[in-house]
């Protein structure tokens, strides 16, 4: 079966420096989430949500909701870091377990320290093969990948799913394909991100979509379910924005009316039969807009799918 989940980053609670002012308090984010129609909740960003166990579950509880993941980055290209980002990841994975419901057990979701490195930033959906990691860089990355992957699951027992995201150095499909082929396909798993896919890809190849998740559908643990807007995907190319100025123009829209394919995306699901929950996210920033009601009209758009 399968549940539907959102996250805080719809609400404008993104893990960017600079970008906690304004945001909404976990109490109101977590009741309009219910309110919208969802079952299911990411942490967000350590310290947005209780940190402890017993209060997380409170949280929880009183609005019958699930915990499905934690987005951790981590900076792996710098083999220094990955001793800071395992022991993050795995006090947030033990939060996690502590939390959960069993019967859907949440994902550790790590990423890189996306929008770190000023020419990925600069250069979101429109990155060439200058801008990737060399040979040597994607060996300390993916030796990252793992070692965090495996200490989560050995001191909590949850598995961990990979990110690939804009403004990071695993954006672009050559690039997930690169990770998945440097990494434990015991340890660590996908985050399949249907907006990140087509700002990585490029909107043109949205239709190359669901081709990509048959692909990797072994690695596909856990599913995001986020648009992408094509005509700002063709903007943000024509005007140079940065990664952060096309969150701030909507680059990521309200489900159904961007590029991405979910009636085929839900035939996918259904096809490979996949269980638990997809996570609806659309990054905004603090103050943009208004959170519950696109919730809502999200939630309305996946149940006009059989979602």
């Amino acid at each position: 079966m399968i549940f539907v989940g959102n996250a805080p980053c719809s609400w404008g609670t993104l893990e960017f420096e600079g970008e906690q002012t304004g945001r909404l308090t976990h109490t109101r984010m977590l009741d309009e989430l219910v309110e919208a129609g969802y079952t299911g909740t990411e942490l967000g960003d350590w310290g947005f949500m209780p940190s402890d166990p017993s209060a997380l579950r409170h949280a929880l509880q009183s609005r019958a909701l699930t915990i499905t993941g934690a987005f951790v980055p981590v900076n792996f290209r710098d083999a220094g870091a990955h001793a800071h980002g395992e022991a993050t990841a795995v006090r947030t994975g033990a939060l996690l377990a502590a939390a959960a419901n069993p019967a859907t057990p949440p994902f550790l979701v790590l990423a890189d320290d996306n929008c770190k490195d000023p020419q990925r930033t600069q250069h979101a959906s429109r990155v060439t093969s200058d801008m990737m990691l060399g040979d040597g860089d994607w060996t300390i990355f993916a030796d990252g990948v793992n070692r965090i992957a495996q200490a989560v699951r050995r001191e909590t027992g949850l598995r961990s799913v990979f990110h690939h995201h804009g403004g990071g150095f695993v954006e672009t499909p050559a690039e997930v394909e690169r990770l998945l082929a440097l990494t434990d396909p015991g340890v660590v798993g996908l985050v399949f991100d249907t907006g990140h896919y087509v700002f990585g890809a490029g909107a043109q190849s949205a239709a190359g979509l669901v081709a990509a998740m048959d692909r990797w559908a072994s690695r596909i643990w856990y599913v995001h379910l986020k648009d992408c807007s094509a005509e700002l995907l063709a903007q943000s190319a024509r005007e140079g924005w940065d990664y952060h100025t096309a969150i701030g123009h909507g680059v990521f829209c309200e489900l159904g009316r961007g590029a991405v394919p979910f009636p085929d995306v839900k035939r996918w699901l259904d096809k490979t039969g996949y269980a638990g929950f997809v996570t609806v996210e659309q990054d905004i920033l603090p103050g943009m807009g208004a959170p519950k009601e696109s919730a809502r009209r999200n939630r309305d758009y996946l149940r006009s799918i059989g979602l």
